[in-house]
């Protein structure tokens, strides 16, 4: 979690070749210079000028054709907008900039949509993908964090904001843990689905991380008060019976687990804690620091993996376990306020084989909108990431890609399953039909 209300790559889009009239622009220039006095070739400069200044973003609404830049007769995918790199790589001194908690939009197109910057973006989408909203309640951050899909039941559990704006939560009262059924028949005929509160035990407070271990739904928790945060394990069916795991760190209370995720190769549980509930002013000062653990629920063992965070939070694994994506929300900083100059940056990690420490810390991504929150990741090593324009996609090697963009701040998502991927925004959750699939969490 972050405070909430915060959160070298292709020219265009896939099959949409460069065309004869940018090569014509970037090759016109020394040709012109041959004959200057010819006023023909001077009119011509100057449209093919404007238009390499201007031209490069193209929205298609369901009909609309590629960039003219780029147009060899493909057409966009429905709800898409395709912003050509060079056409913002320079903005000029009159230009109009901004800061980290506007949204990049230059198209004004209308969210929900899909914001393409490389035409890889097109091989997440499909040829016919749509995002569309499924459930609201603008009163309530009911749909923050923890999203878990359960297979049996297409069924989504997730978590209400844990002591941020409209999360109906703080020091004396507990955050909620939601579901949402997939088979609503309000989803399947386009209208807006209910949520179900799911009624736990005591031992789940300030719910903020979850991941499918072993047939049940691994939960962490922020803890409340003097309530220790910790590790559950709860019963995804009725009774939705709990069992902690995890409470300490060899006798000291954790600060506020955040996220968690099961290695896909070793099974042990991997997670991070971090700060943000003293910061939203719902647990006491800090006693370790921010840091990454892994436990072994078999042996008991629990160690470090990775510290020198400013503020760890979502966590994800490669699909062979070999590379640990790490999100730090420095940026975001509760009551302290938002500082742009902290980190808002995905970390890779390679996993030593052995001992799972995580070395070889490098920069994966930095998001230019918000920080990253709650990370997944897709059968072809993609890795996504809620951000505070809605979720935001990379390669392998870490080029944006594009992005679900919801003009507001998404913490989490998750995969329900092949060619579904389930947004929470907070006071609202988007379904998206596209063509990637998730890494199989229910099987590690």
């Amino acid at each position: 979690m972050a405070s909430p209300g915060d959160a070298s790559g292709d020219d265009g889009a896939a099959g949409i070749e460069p065309s004869t009239s940018r090569e014509s622009a970037i090759r016109t220039g020394p040709i012109a210079k041959t004959d200057t006095n010819s006023s023909a070739t001077m009119v011509v400069l100057t449209i093919l000028a404007a238009l390499v200044a201007l031209l490069g973003i193209e929205y298609a609404g369901g009909l609309g054709e590629a960039s003219s830049l780029y147009d060899t007769g493909s057409q966009l995918p429905t709800q898409s907008v395709f912003v050509d790199p060079l056409s913002f790589n320079v903005i000029g001194t009159n230009g109009t900039f901004r800061n980290a908690s506007q949204p990049y939009n230059p198209t004004g197109a209308s969210p929900p949509f899909f914001q393409i910057f490389s035409r890889d973006f097109l091989d997440v989408l499909g040829p016919n993908p749509s995002i569309r909203l499924i459930a609201e309640n603008a009163t309530f951050a009911f749909a923050h964090e923890a999203p878990i899909w359960v297979p049996s039941t297409d069924e989504v559990f997730f978590a209400s904001n844990d002591g941020g704006p409209l999360g109906m939560s703080d020091l004396d009262h507990n955050s909620q843990v939601s579901t949402i059924n997939l088979t609503d028949p309000a989803i399947s005929s386009g209208g807006l689905a209910n949520y179900t509160k799911v009624p736990l035990s005591d031992d789940v407070q300030m719910n903020n991380g979850g991941t499918p271990f072993r047939g049940q739904n691994l939960l962490v928790t922020s803890g409340r008060g003097g309530l220790p945060p910790s590790l559950v394990l709860v019963n995804p069916r009725p009774p939705f019976n709990s069992t902690v795991l995890l409470d300490n760190f060899f006798g000291r209370q954790f600060n506020s687990l955040n996220d968690v995720k099961i290695h896909p190769t070793s099974k042990k549980i991997f997670f991070t804690d971090v700060a943000y509930g003293f910061l939203n002013h719902f647990r006491p000062l800090p006693q370790l620091p921010n840091q990454v653990y892994r436990f072994d629920p078999d042996t008991g063992s629990l160690r470090v993996v990775a510290d020198g965070f400013d503020r760890c939070n979502g966590i994800a694994f490669s699909g062979d376990g070999k590379t640990a994506f790490i999100t730090d929300t420095g940026e975001s900083g509760g009551f302290l306020g938002n500082n742009q100059t902290e980190p808002a940056t995905i970390y890779a990690f390679d996993v030593d084989p052995k001992t799972h420490a995580f070395k070889n810390r490098r920069v994966f991504a930095y998001v230019d909108n918000g920080v990253p929150d709650g990370i997944q990741v897709d059968l072809k090593g993609r890795v996504y990431s809620g951000t505070g324009d809605g979720v935001q996609v990379w390669s392998p090697d870490g080029e944006l890609l594009g992005k679900f963009f919801l003009g507001t701040t998404s913490a989490n998502m998750v995969f329900a399953g092949p060619g579904r991927l389930v947004i929470l925004a907070e006071t609202a959750i988007y379904l998206a039909h596209i063509a990637a699939t998730g890494l199989p969490l229910e099987t590690f």
